[in-house]
């Protein structure tokens, strides 16, 4: 992949309601071409749709936390993804290698609910868990160079 095409990846990682017109004047290609790419792009599957940013504090959720599950009994399935699909203040899922299992980012509104949600995974999952509160966000979902 070329210099550019990284660039527009970057800039619509950023934020991906940017228009032709600001994708060209920042890589310095015509609104035409920039368009040419971006669909160039999507079709390669480099680009597979576009994320509306989300202000968190305003949805009411000023509350993140990362927390770390650890099954109560390793010889169950590993499905905790699939047992806590439908539990909406999860926003994502990673499955890591360490103590835990897996680590949950949730949002939530008030410490209460926090405690709320942390009931309700242990209970669907049958597991442990490790909470980290964040305290504030310096960045967060920052393109890769």
């Amino acid at each position: 992949m070329e210099k550019t095409d990284r660039k527009i990846l970057s800039l619509l990682a950023a934020d991906g309601r940017m228009s032709f017109t600001d994708l060209g004047k920042a890589t310095g290609l015509s609104t035409s071409a920039v368009h040419q790419r971006v669909k160039r792009l999507e079709q390669r599957g480099m680009i597979r749709g576009y994320v509306a940013t989300v202000d968190h504090e305003q949805m009411g959720l000023p509350l993140t936390a990362f927390v770390s599950i650890t099954p109560i009994d390793p010889s169950e399935p590993d499905d905790y993804p699939d047992r806590l699909r439908g539990v909406h203040e999860i926003e994502s899922c990673w499955s890591v290698a360490g103590d835990e299992s897996y680590i949950l980012k949730v949002r939530v509104a008030t410490p209460g609910a926090l405690e709320d949600l942390l009931a309700r995974i242990r209970a669907a999952a049958n597991v442990r868990s490790r909470t980290t509160v964040v305290l504030s966000t310096p960045y967060e979902n920052r393109p890769v160079s």
